[in-house]
């Protein structure tokens, strides 16, 4: 079973639980002042929390929150967008926000394309990402929870896992228990912040 603590985020304003086992990346390099970053200290898992500025035209509704998911996850696989896969993708309800505040998380894998001149075994086989998209229109502001889980070869179980056929494998089962726990726990302490970042 996995042990959480609480966690504040951005100075307290935010706060949600998250494994023990995670470190604050702040403490080991620079992080921008939009994003909260933890790795697993026993693995190769990330947690990123980021603040970014709300996509798309006011209002909303399922097809525009859809684009703004596409959006956010094409920024964030830059270039590499044409390797990867989404798997799922849900409406999220967290529990200690307001149930008006839509919220949606997709399942994808970037695998990376392997050229000749890249020594294949410093990639993983794949990255599994759970990205949750939190639409706060009235601050103009999007927050997303990423969860990168690298399969890099020799460290999971290549029998466990075929998405197609919904097998996850350890690593992503763990990576979505920590995102319910976090859509259990997220709280926002201090709304003032999406005015300063």
């Amino acid at each position: 079973m996995t042990a959480y603590k609480s966690t504040p985020l951005f100075g307290g304003a935010l706060v949600c639980d998250i494994p023990e086992k995670f470190a604050d990346v702040s403490t080991l390099r620079q992080v921008p002042d939009n994003q909260e970053v933890y790795i697993d200290k026993d693995g190769f898992t990330s947690i990123i929390f980021d603040i970014t500025e709300r996509v798309g035209p006011a209002g909303g509704g399922l097809e525009e929150d859809g684009r703004a998911m596409t959006t956010h996850l094409e920024e964030l696989v830059g270039d590499d967008v044409n390797t990867v896969k989404v798997w799922n993708t849900v409406e999220t309800q967290f529990s200690k926000l307001d149930e008006d505040i839509p919220a949606y998380t997709l399942i994808a894998t970037q695998t990376p394309q392997v050229d000749s001149s890249r020594e294949r075994t410093s990639a993983p086989d794949f990255t599994a990402l759970i990205l949750t998209l939190v639409r706060l229109e009235k601050e103009s502001t999007d927050i997303l929870i990423t969860i990168n889980v690298p399969h890099i070869k020799g460290e999971y179980d290549e029998d466990e896992i075929d998405l197609e056929l919904g097998k996850q494998g350890a690593l992503i089962g763990d990576a979505v228990e920590y995102a319910a726990k976090i859509w259990s726990t997220f709280d926002i302490k201090d709304w003032g912040l999406f005015k300063q970042i």
